[in-house]
C-alpha cells in the first residue's frame, strides 16, 4: 500500500503531461496530415500561447503573483489561442511560396519562423522566467487519505480530455472534419471536388497552432514560462507523432499517454532516466513497427 501511495503521484503526473503532450501532438498531426509539412515553429507557438495568456490576464487586472480569477483565466483561454492562430495563419501565408517544392524549403522556413517568434518573445517579455499563477478557483491540493495532490493538475487532465474529445467529434462527426480528413488522404481530389484547398490549409494550420497555444496556457502553471519552453514541448510532441503513427488521431492520443506514463513512472525509480526512457520507448516501437503504432502508408513514405 505504501509503495502504491508513493508511485501514484508519479503516475498521475505522467498522465497529465501525457494528455497535454497529446494535445500538442494532435495539432502537429493535423498540419502534417493535410499539408505534409513538419512545422518546426510549433513549439514556439506553444510558448507564445502562454505569454499571450499572461498578457491577457495582466490586462484584465491579474499581476505579479496574484492568482487570476475564473473570468481572467477563461478570457486568456479564449484570447490567447485566437492570437496564436492568427500568427499561425500569417505563417501559413508566408509558406505558400514553398508548396510544391522540395520539403526542405518548408522546414527551413518554419525553423526560421521559430527563431523569429522566440526572439520576439524575448523582445516583448524579456529573457527571464515568468511565474504563471495557478487560477484561484483551482489552487491548493486535494487530500485523499495520505495523498496530497494539486487540484490544478487534475483540472489540466480533465481539460485535456475534454479538448481531445471535442477535437475527435469535430474531425469525425462534422462536414468540415470530413473535408480535413479527405484533404489529408488526397488533396488533389479535394481540389477537383471544388473545395478551396488554400482556405482548407489556412484553417487547418490555424486550428493546429491554436491547439499548441491552448496546451501552452494549461502547462504554464506546471512548467513556468520562459522563451525557450517550446523546445521542451515540440520534441516530445514530434516523438509522439512518430510513435503513434503519422496522421493517426488515435495514435497521437495513445502515444501521448504512453510517453507521459513512461516518463512519470521512470522518474519514480530513477529520475535521471525519465527523459531517456521516452527515447527508449521510441526505439522499441520503431523496431517492432516502423510506421508507429497506428501508422499507415501515405504520400509521406518514400
Amino acid at each position: 500500500m505504501e509503495f502504491f501511495l508513493d508511485i501514484l503521484p508519479h503516475i498521475l503526473n505522467g498522465l497529465t503531461i501525457g494528455l497535454l503532450f497529446a494535445l500538442i501532438a494532435l495539432g502537429f498531426t493535423l498540419i502534417v496530415g493535410v499539408m505534409e509539412l513538419i512545422n518546426l515553429a510549433h513549439g514556439s507557438l506553444f510558448a507564445l500561447g502562454a505569454y499571450l495568456a499572461l498578457a491577457t490576464m495582466s490586462y484584465l487586472g491579474a499581476s505579479g503573483f496574484t492568482s487570476p480569477t475564473i473570468f481572467q483565466y477563461s478570457a486568456a483561454l479564449v484570447v490567447a489561442p485566437i492570437g496564436v492562430a492568427g500568427v499561425g495563419m500569417g505563417l501559413e501565408l508566408g509558406m505558400r511560396r514553398t508548396y510544391g517544392k522540395d520539403p526542405l524549403y518548408g522546414l527551413l522556413f518554419t525553423f526560421g519562423a521559430a527563431l523569429v517568434i522566440e526572439e520576439g518573445i524575448r523582445q516583448f517579455w524579456g529573457s527571464n522566467d515568468l511565474y504563471f499563477p495557478t487560477p484561484s478557483f483551482i489552487s491548493g491540493p486535494i487530500i485523499l487519505g495520505d495523498l496530497f495532490y494539486p487540484k490544478y493538475r487534475i483540472f489540466a487532465s480533465i481539460f485535456a480530455i475534454i479538448m481531445i474529445i471535442l477535437l475527435w467529434f469535430f474531425i469525425e462527426r462534422t462536414k468540415v472534419g470530413a473535408i480535413i480528413k479527405a484533404g489529408a488522404h488526397d488533396s488533389e481530389m479535394v481540389r477537383a471536388l471544388g473545395i478551396n484547398l488554400t482556405v482548407l490549409r489556412a484553417g487547418v494550420f490555424a486550428l493546429g497552432t491554436a491547439l499548441a497555444g491552448i496546451a501552452g496556457i494549461i502547462l504554464g502553471p506546471i512548467w513556468g514560462v520562459r522563451p525557450h519552453m517550446g523546445v521542451d514541448a515540440v520534441i516530445p510532441a514530434f516523438l509522439i507523432v512518430v510513435v503513434g503513427g503519422v496522421g493517426s488521431f488515435r495514435g497521437s492520443v495513445i502515444a501521448g499517454i504512453a510517453v507521459g506514463l513512461t516518463s512519470g513512472i521512470t522518474a519514480y525509480f530513477a529520475e535521471d532516466w525519465s527523459i531517456l526512457s521516452i527515447y527508449i520507448l521510441l526505439a522499441v516501437v520503431l523496431i517492432v513497427r516502423q510506421r508507429g503504432l497506428f501508422g499507415k502508408a501515405s504520400s509521406l513514405d518514400t
